[in-house]
């Protein structure tokens, strides 16, 4: 099953949003350089703060088994791929799509490390309890 990695919040001034979110809601901002960095929400899931760019609204994320998997069905129920699988790091990838709706969503999952197969890595789904780090 997959569930919710993290949320995306896009932003013009990251140092202005993160004190926005800070006062306003009481969240962490743990920078990941000058363009983005993770707001700590002390519960429930975290999220990701970047400058404006390809996603200019906020934006949900979902961890999936495979993407590829997932893209299958996403297209065979009406919506679309945005652009290639892009990885994260050594042992995660996400891309983004459009639902039936026009929405855009992020798909996440983890891969096995070179060796040891392709996609859902550790058998749970991919699910770590964290966001992508």
């Amino acid at each position: 099953m997959a569930s919710v990695e993290h949320f995306e919040i896009p932003a013009d001034d990251i140092a202005r949003a993160s004190a926005f979110y800070a006062a306003v809601f009481d969240f962490g901002y743990e920078p990941w350089g000058e363009e983005m960095g993770m707001l700590r929400t002390g519960g429930g899931i975290d999220g990701d703060l970047h400058l404006r760019g390809a996603a200019p609204h906020p934006t949900i994320v979902v961890t999936v088994d495979r993407i590829e998997d997932t893209l299958a069905l996403v297209l065979e129920n009406g919506g679309e791929q945005l652009g290639d699988i892009q990885p994260l790091d050594e042992a995660s990838r996400w891309v983004y799509i459009r639902d039936s709706e026009g929405n855009l969503i992020g798909l996440f999952d983890k891969v096995a490390p070179e060796g040891e197969g392709e996609g859902g890595g550790d058998g749970d789904g991919g699910v770590d309890g964290g966001s992508p780090e």
